[in-house]
């Protein structure tokens, strides 16, 4: 048989384990801590909104200016040449300004013209739905062309981020903060 060497070891082991309760946690818990995360709610919007125009800006730059601007001639857009310009550099422009949180505001309304456009020259009569589903062939889906819903879901993230805000991390933030506006310190 085994001894034991330390009895009073073992007497620890037979003791009953007393456990402390967890702490409840109430509504008033919650909502503090969602208080506390509030203001950065409008990060992950400011992120894809700006990587979304930047991306889109990028991707008709990339194809040359031209390219859109027969896009445009074509949908029967005014001056297309010059349409294909400012587009380009508003989608760039205000991308990056939404990705750093710079005059997001001012930046909004270019960017909300270009989506409300978008909607009325080429979207509309597509329909609602972004995704079409035409056909599967080969092991890849082949998609018809995109309704308005992608574009009145950026509205909606642009008004939401005029609402609510400078977000924490922004160059709006940084400027509440400056001397130049002390009453918001």
């Amino acid at each position: 048989m085994h001894e034991i060497e330390n009895p009073s070891r073992l007497s620890r082991l037979q003791e009953p384990v007393t456990t402390k309760p967890l702490p409840a946690t109430n509504a008033s818990d919650r909502s503090d801590a969602r208080a506390k995360l509030a203001p950065f709610a409008g990060i992950p919007l400011r992120l894809i909104v700006g990587y979304g125009f930047l991306a889109h800006g990028l991707a008709k730059w990339s194809r040359g200016p031209e390219a859109f601007a027969g896009i445009l001639q074509a949908t029967g857009v005014p001056w297309p040449h010059l349409m294909a310009w400012l587009t380009i550099a508003t989608e760039i422009i205000a991308g990056i300004a939404f990705l750093i949180g710079a005059f997001v505001p001012l930046v909004s309304i270019p960017a909300a013209i270009l989506l409300v456009v978008a909607v009325f020259t080429v979207h509309l009569p597509y329909g609602f739905s972004s995704i079409k589903l035409l056909s599967f062939n080969n092991g890849r889906a082949q998609f018809g062309p995109p309704g308005y819903e992608c574009d009145l879901l950026y509205l909606a993230c642009l008004a939401a981020m005029v609402l609510l805000g400078p977000t924490p991390w922004s160059v709006d933030k940084y400027r509440d903060k400056s001397p130049a506006n002390p009453q918001l310190m």
